[in-house]
């Protein structure tokens, strides 16, 4: 009986832990979330251009 009582703890324990980090990964999803909406709503419209971008390099004759 004593171990059943014991493997009855740790699964209790396990599925507690497992709870935690999924609480864990949700916050720092929230997180990202704000700030990536934080940064897009502060970000200026005009900072992109529509022309094409200039090669780096000249072109090889």
């Amino acid at each position: 009986m004593y171990e059943y009582e014991m493997l009855q703890l740790r699964s209790a324990e396990l599925i507690r832990q497992a709870e935690q980090e999924r609480l864990a990964r949700e916050v720092v999803r929230a997180r990202r979330a704000a700030r990536r909406e934080a940064a897009r709503r502060t970000a200026e419209p005009d900072s992109h251009t529509h022309r094409p971008r200039r090669h780096r390099f000249a072109r090889v004759a």
